[in-house]
């Protein structure tokens, strides 16, 4: 972290247990400002090492976090409320994109020779070249406070870029310790740090970085976006989601039961990626509910110790706790019918009860409005057009499912609106590497994974070098006659089709 001349402090709590977990200090404008100048100054010998040079510090980083999992699913835990099972995958992830970027990166964005597109063209070298944003600030959420920040460094750092990276506020602590531990115990280069705080420091970070990355909500995406546009910094936006799951008839139901379980439950709702609407054919939407209901029933809710096993942590922030459960009241008020859940959990931590929710109407907060909780609403269709319909019939267009015999599931994903689309199968978009995520509508700009999550953080830059040296070309100066008459011929005869090549 930062040093601050600032008294003020963030203080850390567990959500499982209401208890103080840590503290940081909070950056104020000027201490971003110093942060950023000072990376910014270490960039280019970053830049120079080369992509071999970068892949083996971030080799480095990738072994000291795998022989600290436990230490830093113990961070994690503490102060998002995860159930242990959750806190430990963030680690796998950030390893496996280190692994595919320090394979990948010089492919995607090394030097590359561009095929001429005419033969005037033919008379040059043409070649194109990526160059990094010197800084890249990452302002990330508290859901997942290493894949959304991490994640996304690691590209940068493999194009050569250098990374400021703001967390949440509510989860600073795991994001701290690793960049403490890439300081003081790998020695990296100082070309990656953390500064804590909340609008103020974003705010800043906006201000002075030179590609900004952010995750969030679509309502702050928006606010970040508008004070990015004052300096012409460009942005990736990785926002809400209202994700549908299209359940056909000859669906796998066991599969998708279980899959519907995992997908709107999993880090307690809290993912933009959760299923959170059920569109399911009327012929298999009682039989499916009835699973559903089941398997949502026997999830096992609380804090590692308390339970043997736990399925279900608490949420991680409050007003987000209170969010969910006004939707959950206001629907219930205007007619919907709670199958299991819907209400508060005991306890001293930020508990909600796995839900799921039927009787909806499409114009309720919970079927519009991102929830990000415990959360699942089942509608019935009468058909795959009223589902689709249905689905699409969102500001949002993140992710989404189907699940159906084969040919018919696919037919219909590639008619739903979103940036991936998971056939018989749930959020694995999510870990395959080489495919872009991204969002549709107001889910955000630009992507992650694949060659779309490197280049990003690079300008391109075309390099032309003439293949003669002659003394003057033919569209130089001085313009004569006799010359633009050549030249009239030489285009003509280059641009031209068929006999207008000749005339």
């Amino acid at each position: 972290m930062e040093p601050t001349a600032a008294t003020e402090s963030i203080t850390v709590m567990n959500p499982a247990t209401g208890e103080e977990v840590g503290s940081v200090p909070v950056d104020s404008a000027g201490d971003v400002a110093a942060a950023v100048a000072r990376i910014r100054a270490n960039q280019p010998e970053w830049e120079a090492l080369g992509f071999k040079g970068r892949r083996e510090w971030l080799n480095k980083l990738r072994d000291w976090m795998l022989d600290n999992s436990d230490r830093i699913a113990d961070t994690l835990k503490s102060e998002t409320g995860k159930v242990r099972a959750e806190a430990t995958i963030e680690t796998p992830y950030l390893a496996d994109q280190i692994n595919y970027y320090g394979a990948k990166a010089e492919k995607f964005i090394g030097e590359q020779k561009i095929r001429p597109n005419s033969l005037l063209a033919a008379t040059r070298k043409l070649r194109l070249q990526y160059r990094p944003y010197p800084v890249v600030g990452l302002i990330s959420p508290w859901n997942f406070p290493l894949v959304l920040s991490m994640g996304d460094a690691i590209p940068a750092l493999m194009a050569g870029a250098a990374v400021v990276m703001k967390p949440s506020e509510i989860t600073p602590l795991g994001l701290n310790e690793i960049i403490d531990a890439w300081r003081n115990e790998i020695g990296g280069p100082d070309v990656i740090t953390v500064v804590n705080g909340g609008a103020e420091t974003a705010t800043a970070l906006i201000d002075h970085s030179d590609f900004v990355g952010f995750t969030g909500s679509d309502v702050t995406g928006k606010k970040v976006m508008a004070r990015a546009a004052e300096t012409l910094t460009p942005v990736s936006l990785e926002l809400g989601g209202k994700d549908p799951l299209i359940v056909l008839e000859g669906a796998n139901l066991e599969r998708a039961a279980n899959a519907a379980t995992w997908g709107g439950m999993l880090n307690s709702g809290q993912m933009c990626i959760s299923v959170e609407r059920i569109y399911v054919e009327d012929a298999i939407y009682d039989d499916f509910v009835e699973r559903l209901t089941a398997n949502v029933k026997e999830l096992r809710q609380g804090a590692d110790g308390e339970v043997a096993a736990c399925d279900i942590g608490a949420m991680t922030m409050l007003s987000q706790l209170e969010k969910v459960e006004k939707q959950v009241e206001d629907a219930v008020a205007d007619g919907a019918t709670v199958l299991t859940g819907g209400k508060r959990g005991e306890g001293p931590g930020q508990w909600f009860e796995p839900t799921v929710l039927v009787d909806c109407k499409p114009e309720m907060s919970v079927m519009e409005d991102e929830t990000f909780g415990p959360v699942v609403t089942v509608t019935r269709v009468a058909d795959e057009e009223e589902a689709i319909h249905l689905a699409n019939d969102t500001r949002y267009g993140l992710c989404a499912s189907v699940f159906g015999p084969r040919g018919r599931a696919e037919r219909v994903a590639r008619r739903v609106e979103a940036g991936a689309v998971n056939v018989n199968d749930m959020i694995f978009n999510m870990l395959a590497a080489s495919l872009p995520m991204g969002g549709w509508k107001e889910s955000g700009i630009g992507y992650r994974n694949g060659e779309y999550g490197i280049r990003k953080y690079c300008r391109s830059e075309a390099i032309v070098s003439a293949r003669t040296l002659i003394g003057r070309e033919l569209l130089w100066f001085p313009y004569t006659e006799s010359r633009h008459a050549i030249a009239n011929k030489l285009t003509r005869l280059i641009g031209g089709r068929g006999t207008r090549r000749f005339r």
